[in-house]
């Protein structure tokens, strides 16, 4: 998108599911345990479709506050894409958990952020407040899902073809590069 629209993204990381517990929980508990077979496989076979062909699929759904309270350390430190990627990775292909410690000091190392630093930033009021500050805009723009796309008053939830990613932004007034 970036390459052939004048457009600027601003990553912004969401709980889906903010009353999930520290430690998290179950996925049977929003999935019936006799549909998640199905589920788990509908999702590997979207990933093969974008070409993710290693995906891991937990049976345990992880509280994200914290890890999302990291991300907005490393917005302030310009490392946001590089630790969002790192913990997407290690989270969807090596099944890493987003709440445990250790597992978070390697994700900040392979982000290049001083582990110690990122622990403290995961309990910050500062980042939990912008955690709370995101939730409270989406839920006023009528986020539902995740991913979601915006582009000024227009708006797409959920994985999409690229190209309804292109007519929202064309709506909005995006202009292709060189046009």
């Amino acid at each position: 998108m970036q390459n052939e629209y004048l457009v600027e993204i601003d990553w912004r990381g969401f709980e889906l599911h903010p009353e999930t517990p520290p430690g998290g929980r179950p996925i049977a508990e929003r999935v019936s345990p006799a549909r998640l077979p199905q589920l788990k496989q509908g999702l590997r076979e979207f990933a093969a479709s974008f070409d993710v062909n290693d995906l891991e699929l937990r049976d345990h759904m992880p509280n994200t506050r914290r890890v999302l309270a990291i991300a907005e350390y490393a917005r302030e430190l310009g490392k946001l894409d590089t630790f969002r990627d790192a913990a997407m990775h290690a989270h969807w292909r090596d099944g890493k958990n987003l709440e445990h410690e250790q597992d978070l000091r390697a994700i900040a190392l392979q982000a290049g952020l001083d582990p110690d630093a990122t622990l403290q930033a995961m309990t910050a009021e500062p980042y939990l407040q912008r955690i709370d500050a995101i939730r409270e805009e989406a839920s006023q723009i009528g986020v539902t899902g995740i991913p979601t796309f915006v582009a000024g008053q227009y708006g797409v939830v959920g994985c999409q073809p690229y190209e309804v990613i292109v007519q929202m932004v064309e709506r909005a007034g995006g202009r292709r590069r060189g046009a």
